[in-house]
């Protein structure tokens, strides 16, 4: 289960929470991204932007980044190809709709 395994983190705006995301550090620097959301009215104000700064660093072993968003959501996959997010495929999701994967390279 995610929950066992993954490092959650949360948003919170005047003591609600508004955000959030888990980090799965797997072997060789790899850091999967999941869960992530952010709350409508918290968007465009560079939180997502920040988010992922935070994850590209939370490990200091952290290599590789990988994650990914449903094709319908435009406005994700824009955040992530701006931040240096390279798109590397798309799976099935089982709802019915694709799932972009996207991988992004740190250097440490």
């Amino acid at each position: 289960m995610a929950i066992e395994t993954g490092s959650y983190y949360r948003v919170a705006e005047a003591d609600r929470i508004v955000g959030g995301f888990v980090l799965f550090a797997l072997e060789d620097g790899l850091v999967r991204i999941g869960r992530a959301f952010l709350e409508p009215e918290c968007q465009n104000r560079g939180i997502g932007s920040e988010l992922l700064r935070f994850a590209e660093s939370a490990f200091p072993e952290t290599r590789r980044l990988v994650l990914d968003t449903p094709a319908w959501n435009l406005r994700t996959k824009h955040l992530y190809e701006k931040l240096g997010y390279s798109k590397t495929g798309e799976i099935e999701s089982g709802f019915g709709f694709p799932l972009i994967q996207y991988e992004k390279r740190v250097e440490q």
